[in-house]
């Protein structure tokens, strides 16, 4: 007996119903519309078993099959495992037509995908992909002669030159065509249990972008012990708000440095997509040459906020408690752990991958190899931030301080494990020796 023909939607770092570009081409196709999503065994297996983001990814997507259980007699397919095999199950198992789905551009993205479209094209299936998380991708911000961009400025500049918000900003409204989603509402589910994952303790907050925190952006986003940033890493990295959305309130509030603070995303995820060998080498190649001390007593002072530098437990603290840390906070650990400590940056990179709530791997290989000096668009190496002289300017009343460091005044307080001066110093010559 003859089964009817569906398209596949895949959901990855897209995880709405609504505006999404590539769940509203496949509603548009010929065939009713399997919606999937793959717990991806080569991502998971490496991750602590109350990993805060698989519970918000997983939650998420329960919100998502009860609304198209109760709405729409449908449901979402969960799968965990291996894409590739996955897929072989799914033709197996279904018809399948098409498969769609919204682009990545991480290394590790681009070859699982690749490896899908192979196995897709054997079996005589079409793979179509759609741009979503960003506004431009790829070749689309490039200079005259075709080579990327490795300075923000004129990135950004190009950016808005380019930029249509009739064109780039258009609403995919989904609502319109989800009555072409599968009827089914007995699709595979899963429990946190059946992956070996417990529910996290920690939860990843709703974001803010009220005109009132749009307003005072500019004014605010510095000071930690001010609720002055947006919370939005999360939900843009895993795609439950549209970045269309956020463009649109940045232009609604004419506010400049909330917008570029987006296109500042979309300057590391095409450095990240040009550039893939970035991810564990030094963009500036001699900045490899380093001779990274990586004394892992130090480090592990480091990572719990031990090392008796106020502004740096504080953050580190803020980090291991709730996977948050402020950005301009975030700045002054990556620039100590690295200048102060002379600790490799991919040490720290990894360790923020471990524990941020908002962990998105162009932005934080770009950011830290902005704190050593051997990115793009990087921080001079002879800038050394004085870890003292930077609360006086973000926290000078001590509140964000206060708030992460309790035992400040306590004499088990550690004291400074390195002397600013001295490490300065230090950090000047090796760096000299490695780049000159």
């Amino acid at each position: 007996m003859a089964r009817d023909a569906v398209s596949i939607f895949w959901f990855r770092r897209d995880l709405r119903l609504d505006d999404n570009v590539g769940f509203y081409q496949a509603l548009k196709s010929d065939h009713p519309v399997l919606p999937i999503f793959i717990f991806d065994r080569e991502i998971l297996d490496k991750l602590p078993e109350d990993d805060a983001r698989v519970t918000f990814i997983y939650d998420t997507l329960q919100k998502m099959r009860d609304e198209m259980q109760k709405e729409h007699d449908s449901s979402l397919a969960m799968y965990y495992g291996k894409p590739e095999a996955i897929f072989k199950q799914l033709i197996e198992d279904f018809d399948v037509a098409a498969v769609f789905t919204n682009t990545d551009y991480e290394p590790y993205a681009k070859q699982r995908d690749a490896t899908i479209a192979e196995l897709l094209e054997k079996n005589s299936i079409a793979f179509h992909t759609f741009k979503d998380q960003v506004i431009f991708e790829k070749d689309e911000v490039v200079k005259a002669d075709g080579d990327p961009y490795v300075v923000y400025t004129p990135f950004k500049n190009k950016w808005k030159e380019h930029f249509d918000p009739d064109k780039d900003l258009e609403m995919h409204y989904t609502s319109q065509v989800l009555s072409n989603l599968i009827k089914h509402s007995r699709l595979p589910n899963l429990t946190l249990s059946d992956m070996g994952f417990t529910k996290s303790h920690l939860s990843v907050p709703d974001y803010d972008v009220t005109p009132t925190l749009i307003e005072s952006y500019e004014d605010t986003r510095n000071y930690p012990a001010k609720d002055g940033t947006s919370r939005l890493g999360p939900h843009l990295r895993f795609g439950t708000v549209s970045v269309r959305k956020m463009v649109r309130k940045a232009i609604a509030q004419s506010n400049e440095v909330f917008w570029n603070e987006l296109i500042w995303r979309e300057f590391f995820m095409q450095i990240l997509y040009h550039y893939p060998e970035t991810k564990d080498k030094a963009f500036k190649a001699k900045y490899d040459r380093i001779e990274w001390r990586n004394n892992e007593d130090e480090f592990t002072k480091w990572c719990e906020g031990k090392t008796g530098y106020a502004l740096v437990d504080a953050g580190m603290r803020q980090l291991n408690q709730t996977g948050y840390m402020h950005n301009r906070v975030r700045m002054l650990v990556a620039s100590f752990l690295c200048k102060h400590l002379l600790i490799d940056w991919r040490w720290g990179e990894a360790y923020f991958a471990e524990k941020l709530l908002d962990y998105e791997m162009s932005s934080n290989v770009g950011n830290w190899q902005w704190a050593a000096g051997s990115g793009v668009d990087a921080a001079p190496y002879f800038r050394i931030f004085n870890p003292m002289t930077q609360i006086d300017k973000f926290d000078k009343q001590k509140e964000y301080i206060n708030t992460w460091v309790e035992d400040l005044q306590e004499l088990s307080y550690p004291d400074k494990m390195v002397d600013h001066k001295a490490a300065r110093e230090r950090c000047l010559k090796v760096y000299k020796e490695a780049v000159s």
